[in-house]
């Protein structure tokens, strides 16, 4: 129906095609990974299809392992960079679901004993901050 429609206006979609800015952390013909700007802990960052997914309801199989896969990567690779001791990884689908940009999202927040994660929508201060995190994780993949 109608409201499973993609936006190709959305914010990922422009990163995807070089609109916008972005911290990248691994891309290669499917799936692209890049910091959050708005973090709920340190480290975290996002994995995203290339292909024009609205979410995981729309998403066909092929290009959802290909993300899946680099899911699973860098959730490895993003704990031991940033000595974190657990992994929280989160997927909204729909509004209701609490999906606010409408192309297909896995949030990986790296997670830290004692340390709740920060409020949502918080605005990361300084963006020399995320290419550090960024240039950690890359170094753990071997980028």
């Amino acid at each position: 129906g109608f409201e499973m429609s993609y936006d190709e206006k959305n914010i990922f979609a422009k990163i995807i095609r070089g609109e916008l800015p972005a911290e990248k952390i691994f891309e290669n013909d499917k799936v692209l990974a890049f910091m959050d700007i708005m973090p709920r802990s340190p480290g975290h960052l996002l994995v995203i299809p290339k292909s024009s997914a609205r979410n995981i309801l729309d998403i066909d199989d092929e290009n959802l392992c290909e993300v899946i896969k680099v899911v699973k990567k860098l959730a490895i690779a993003s704990k031991k960079a940033m000595n974190a001791t657990g992994v929280t990884i989160q997927q909204f689908s729909e509004a209701d679901g609490g999906q606010e940009v409408f192309h297909l999202h896995f949030h990986i927040i790296p997670r830290y004993t004692g340390k709740p994660m920060n409020r949502p929508g918080q605005m990361v201060k300084d963006m020399t901050v995320l290419s550090m995190q960024a240039n950690k994780i890359k170094a753990e993949l071997g980028v």
